[in-house]
């Protein structure tokens, strides 16, 4: 899956938290989730748009567009492998988030488990 495919197919399926994602979907989504961060970043530091010390206008919009496409691709991402969706509520802890991390690295499985069958990429 390439970066504009991985976009699209997170926004698409939004809301959708069962089925699998592969390592490529999460990925590139998450390069775009930094990518727009930086961006509101840098539009709250020009503009002085702070709502509060840390917290710009700009990136608290992007942070509520892009939440919950997060979480679904990331329970998908889990999915995967093999786990439940659930465990991103490890994100809250510093040990747990490296464990999420290196998850969402880890190859999928190659058959069929619970959450369904492997992703095939559409060419």
């Amino acid at each position: 899956m390439e970066f504009t495919q991985s976009i699209n197919h997170c926004f698409k399926h939004y809301s959708n938290f069962s089925g699998r994602a592969r390592r490529s979907e999460y990925w590139w989504f998450f390069l775009f989730v930094i990518l727009v961060s930086l961006v509101a970043a840098f539009l709250d530091y020009g503009f002085d748009s702070y709502i509060a010390p840390d917290w710009g206008m700009f990136d608290v919009i992007s942070t509520i567009i892009l939440i919950l496409p997060q979480l679904a691709v990331g329970s998908r991402r889990l999915h995967d492998i093999g786990r439940s969706g659930w465990w991103q509520l490890l994100y809250l802890t510093i040990i747990g988030a490296v464990l999420i991390i290196i998850w969402h690295a880890t190859d999928g499985t190659k058959k069929n488990n619970q959450f369904g069958k492997p992703v095939k990429i559409k060419k």
